[in-house]
């Protein structure tokens, strides 16, 4: 149930970003982050011109961010930049942008976000871990070893999409839906993605009247700490209007699926690029919390995020004009060479590994951070129980998007001990 499919890219593949006129280098194009040719785009961008402006782009004039100090600024700077309507870079042409808390100002974003927020909290999280090992432990024992299979759809969906279920509480024989339905909300125009907006419409509208059902019965019942039980016994949240349910279910959905799924994914390529990292771990298990900074930093599930300015700013020598568009490109800021030592490697041992932009900062820092990294975590000591190899056998198919950076599929073969 895929929906990302290649297209023709706007940048001729192979061009070469040091010999494009520096005002006319655009890194909105989701072609370069389809076939990874977008890190010399920002290479060049950190070096030349940090703060940078795209007079005429796909989806419009906008300023690329690209260093990390300069991120966690627009970041924490809620009052000058603003997060409505919009975290992603383009504008729907049809109007369709369902209000969600992650696209919204202070107030109204803390009042819903802590609504939800307890069903990731510490002391929830203390008491799933079990059924995350169970799970973990589960799907990998049920996995071929010996002969090929496709990573991605065997472990890495599979893992997140059964999380999800249980965070929702979600009939478990369905939690494929919950796959497909964020692969058609990351897949907009918007950010160069393939399905029309008619279409992606009509799909998650068919995703509100499934979660509608599950709204109404939740609301009769006692409070429970799944995300639809929350929203529907808090009074902030309760009388929501649809569509920002709708918003609100597509924010929890693509939060918790895509980039755990994605760090899934590029862990396993990461030790195959790297095989000494390999090597390391294989001698000490221990560095498991430590590579996960690593695997979330290298891998940068979210590309970016965008916020509007509300009035004139001053950053990097440049002054950014109130109704401008801000686009903070986390997948840039998190290789900043004068922030991150080596910061293109991949080290499972790296010092101060969470010293990385993959989460955000400020107010809408990711609420489940600290779930992706335990189910992460998990993963990997259960892998390691039982393969002494995770190998991958061809070169992974990704996700067209400025937005995601996912994997569609990345073939493997597993070998035990």
């Amino acid at each position: 149930m895929s929906i990302a499919v290649s297209k023709e890219a706007d940048v001729p593949a192979g061009q070469d970003p040091w010999s494009i006129p520096i005002e006319k280098l655009d890194v909105s194009d989701a072609g370069l982050y389809e076939r990874q040719e977008h890190w010399e785009y920002f290479k060049r961008l950190r070096k030349e011109d940090p703060v940078h402006f795209v007079e005429d782009s796909e989806f419009g004039p906008y300023w690329s961010i690209t260093k990390f100090h300069d991120i966690v600024f627009v970041d924490t700077h809620h009052k000058e930049f603003s997060s409505e309507p919009t975290i992603v870079i383009g504008d729907s042409e049809v109007g369709f942008t369902p209000p969600m808390f992650i696209a919204m100002d202070q107030p109204k974003h803390d009042v819903q976000r802590k609504a939800v927020t307890p069903a990731v909290a510490p002391m929830q999280l203390q008491d799933v871990e079990p059924l995350i090992r169970e799970r973990v432990g589960r799907v990998l024992d049920s996995l071929p070893v010996g002969e090929e299979f496709n990573w991605v759809d065997k472990v890495s969906i599979e893992l997140t999409t059964q999380m999800l279920a249980t965070l929702f509480d979600f009939p478990f024989e369905d939690r494929r839906l919950l796959t497909y339905w964020s692969d058609v909300s990351t897949s907009a125009p918007t950010v160069g993605g393939t399905m029309s907006e008619e279409d992606r419409k009509a799909e998650l509208e068919k995703c509100l009247a499934y979660f509608a059902k599950l709204w109404q019965e939740r609301a009769e019942a006692p409070q429970k700490n799944d995300f639809i039980s929350l929203m529907a016994h808090h009074p902030a949240m309760r009388n929501m209007e649809p569509m920002e349910f709708l918003g609100n279910l597509m924010l929890l959905i693509v939060g918790g699926n895509d980039t755990t799924r994605n760090s899934m994914s590029g862990g396993v390529y990461a030790l195959n690029k790297y095989p000494g990292e390999y090597d390391k771990l294989r001698k000490d298990p221990s560095l498991i919390p430590n590579m996960v900074s690593e695997i979330i930093r290298w891998q940068t599930p979210l590309a970016h995020m965008r916020r509007n300015a509300t009035e004139d700013v001053e950053l990097g020598g440049k002054t950014i004009r109130k109704g401008d568009k801000v686009v903070m490109w986390y997948i840039s800021g998190n290789r900043d060479e004068e922030v991150i030592d080596r910061p293109d490697a991949f080290l499972i041992d790296r010092e101060k590994a969470r010293h990385h932009i993959s989460f955000g900062f400020g107010i809408h820092r990711c609420m489940g951070n600290r779930l992706a990294e335990m189910q992460l975590r998990i993963l990997w000591e259960e892998v390691m129980k039982r393969f002494s190899f995770v190998e991958v056998t061809g070169e992974p198919a990704r996700v067209r998007s400025n937005f995601v950076m996912g994997y569609t599929d990345l073939p493997v073969v597993l070998h035990k001990h």
